[in-house]
């Protein structure tokens, strides 16, 4: 029986897959607990209808992540903050100051913090190198230098 999958099954298929089941399988347990539905005509053409504004909705996503990306491979972010006389902050530049930053130098999106792959906060002065990793598999390097408070 071919059956349409609404959710990833173990060991059979993920959400969207077309498999082929045994008959006893799809009406005692996929279609009961509404893990699939039949593979009619009119369903079929929904899946593939489906999979086509995904793919097209994943290229938007790709080309808007390309742009973003663009944007700020060529920005450079200056954070100033009090440090000792060996270059070492008393504080340290966190992904929240660096989105911060980023939203002042005036970019014409928000970059969410789940993009900036930030190992550990900044503790000295000087050029750091932070990736940006967005969504869409998209990565760039963010120049930030972290210079001395004057006093």
């Amino acid at each position: 029986m071919k059956l349409i999958l609404r959710e990833t099954v173990a060991s059979l298929g993920n959400a969207g897959d077309v498999v082929n089941v045994k008959p006893g399988y799809a009406r005692n347990y996929l279609l009961p607990q509404g893990l699939a539905y039949t593979a009619s005509a009119a369903n079929l053409q929904r899946i593939e209808a489906e999979a086509a504004r995904r793919e097209e909705q994943e290229r938007r996503d790709y080309l808007e992540a390309n742009r973003q990306a663009a944007r700020l491979e060529d920005l450079t972010i200056n954070v100033t903050a009090r440090a000792g006389e060996e270059g070492q902050l008393f504080g340290s530049v966190t992904v929240r100051d660096i989105c911060e930053k980023v939203e002042e130098a005036g970019i014409d999106f928000e970059l969410d913090r789940r993009a900036v792959h930030l190992s550990e906060p900044i503790k000295s002065v000087g050029e750091h190198r932070v990736p940006i990793r967005f969504q869409s598999g998209v990565e760039v390097d963010l120049l930030v230098v972290v210079e001395a408070e004057e006093d």
